[in-house]
């Protein structure tokens, strides 16, 4: 439930990168105290993988829980994998009030409403498109980052793009044919989800760049906002489960401890190593991965519209990530 590029630090005057399904606020990115001992295009992989294979994850979850569910135990996976690591590293949560209200607002546009609508979307469309339709999260971010951020400058190069993409989104929706046979509700409740992610990193650059505390706080302290969010809605829309089928709660805890938590860590130590341009390229390797995972492990069907808009979008978005005008 996952669009994504490695998140950029808040105070990167850049416009909003693509995101994966989960991808979390910023506010600063320290340089790592040693080189890790793996070598980062091993993790870049590793990363791929994981956001790539999320959208399989919430597709099995949602077979024995309710999509509130699937994002709640989501939620609270990640959480306590960032938990732990800031126990271990001692990190100090933030103390403003003022903060905490912000990354309120951060842990609704990334975490809880974005997850959500991809749990929901995928119960009426396959994973394959739901992965799609977060690689559109650049091209949301480049036309928001126009109107909102009075830094960024359209290029014709950038203007392009966005049209490009766009153009790959109707390839995917097979527009030519009246969109025969898709369901309008879970493709738009999918894309709902892809511009929920520009629309919140948006709002962290605008409130959080420069709050002094540190990115893996911040983060920690967002997820747990999030999960305190779901904690209330969740009992209201649904009944607890009769049971806890092993294969769909080992996917919903997969999706939380791997493409949240750690999916998370992973991200920031390429951001800090190879920089936030090579970073987001993981971006352009999710659909492909999200698409073969969908048809060999789960079998969906997928027409010859589906790859070829992808890679669409994938062009689309690519020139609007290309050098800003300030």
């Amino acid at each position: 439930m996952s669009a994504p590029t490695a998140p950029r630090p808040a105070t990167e005057p850049s416009a909003a990168p693509a995101a994966p399904p989960e991808a979390p606020a910023t506010a600063s990115a320290t340089a790592p105290a040693r080189r890790p001992a793996l070598d980062w295009r091993l993790r870049f992989a590793a990363l791929s993988l994981i956001w790539g294979f999320s959208f399989l994850l919430i597709k099995v979850g949602t077979d024995a829980y309710a999509p509130f569910q699937v994002t709640l135990g989501r939620l609270l996976s990640g959480t306590a994998v960032l938990a732990v690591v800031m126990v271990v590293k001692r990190e100090r949560l933030p103390r403003s009030a003022r903060t905490w209200g912000h990354l309120a607002v951060a842990a609704f546009f990334l975490n809880a409403l974005p997850f959500s609508l991809f749990a929901y979307a995928e119960l009426s469309i396959p994973s394959t498109l739901a992965g799609i339709c977060n690689a559109t999260s650049p091209l949301w971010g480049m036309a928001l980052s126009l109107v909102a951020l009075s830094e960024d400058r359209p290029t014709r190069r950038r203007v392009a793009g966005l049209g490009l993409g766009f153009l790959g989104v109707l390839t995917v929706l097979g527009a030519w044919q009246g969109f025969s046979g898709l369901d309008f509700s879970g493709t738009a409740m999918a894309l709902l989800a892809s511009l929920s992610y520009p629309v919140g990193w948006i709002y962290v650059r605008r409130t959080l760049a420069g709050s002094g505390a540190s990115t893996l706080a911040l983060t920690g302290s967002q997820l747990f906002l999030g999960t305190v969010q779901l904690a209330f809605v969740t009992p209201l829309f649904t009944t607890v489960p009769g049971g806890f089928p092993v294969l769909p709660t080992l996917a919903v805890v997969a999706l939380g401890a791997l493409g949240t938590g750690l999916a998370v860590l992973l991200q920031y130590g390429l951001v800090n190593e190879v920089g936030p341009t090579t970073a987001q390229m993981v971006t352009y390797f999710i659909p492909v991965i999200a698409t073969a995972a969908g048809v060999a492990v789960l079998g969906e069907r997928l027409s010859w519209n589906t790859p070829v808009g992808a890679l669409i979008v994938l062009a689309g978005a690519a020139l609007t990530q290309g050098r800003r005008r300030t």
